[in-house]
């Protein structure tokens, strides 16, 4: 009995998955709002019925969207912040990775940033939690610098969010650019890295 419920959880588990696939494909090329469930599950060849097995709507599935997009950058970024010895070293790491994300999961990107001030206010929400979550984060490492006696928690979390939406602009870039050539996706390095970098002199210097 026990294997044939697990037989039955991996085979629930693999349709869920088609249906997300399903749905990233479709929205390549339009937005969440207008995708249509009868569209994912016609994509996958279940019936309709078979989606409220797995999400409760559209929305519920572009939550879980964005857990998949970006669920698993929260450990390569704490890695790439907590392991780097340097503020320079730690912007080149973070420019590294989401150079490779990019590369990696494009559809994501483009699903969150087209999403993310998109029209379905659950994804939206999502969104916004997850980017929180990055900016606490990265708050509380860069929290253990030196350079961080004496700040506010305020002027913390304005600094960890200031880092947070220039990773994410960069993503932006390096996304418009994937069929760039090497040099092009060079160039964006080297802006990105520079960007960073004023954000870290400006810390330096910051004053309340």
């Amino acid at each position: 009995m026990s294997h044939t419920l697990g037989i039955r959880q991996v085979q629930k588990q693999k349709t869920r998955q088609a249906l997300l696939d399903a749905a990233l494909g479709l929205l390549e090329e339009q937005s969440l709002s207008s995708l249509g469930l009868r569209e994912v599950t016609r994509a996958v060849g279940v019936a309709p019925t078979a989606f409220y097995r797995h999400f409760r709507s559209t929305a519920d599935l572009g939550v879980a969207l964005v857990e998949e997009a970006l669920g698993s950058l929260h450990p390569m970024i704490r890695t790439a912040v907590t392991t780097a010895d340097s503020s320079e070293e730690r912007i080149s790491r973070a420019v590294e990775l989401i150079d490779g994300h990019v590369s990696a999961s494009p559809a994501h990107v483009r699903f969150i940033a087209r999403e993310r001030h998109g029209g379905v206010q659950p994804v939206r929400e999502a969104i916004r939690d997850q980017l929180g979550r990055f900016a606490e984060e990265v708050q509380a490492e860069l929290a253990k610098d030196a350079e961080a006696e004496g700040w506010s928690e305020d002027d913390m979390a304005m600094l960890s969010h200031l880092y947070v939406d220039q990773m994410l602009s960069t993503a932006s870039l390096f996304l418009e650019a994937l069929e760039a050539s090497p040099e092009e996706r060079e160039r964006i390095r080297r802006r990105a890295t520079r960007q960073m970098r004023l954000i870290s002199i400006g810390r330096h210097h910051w004053r309340d």
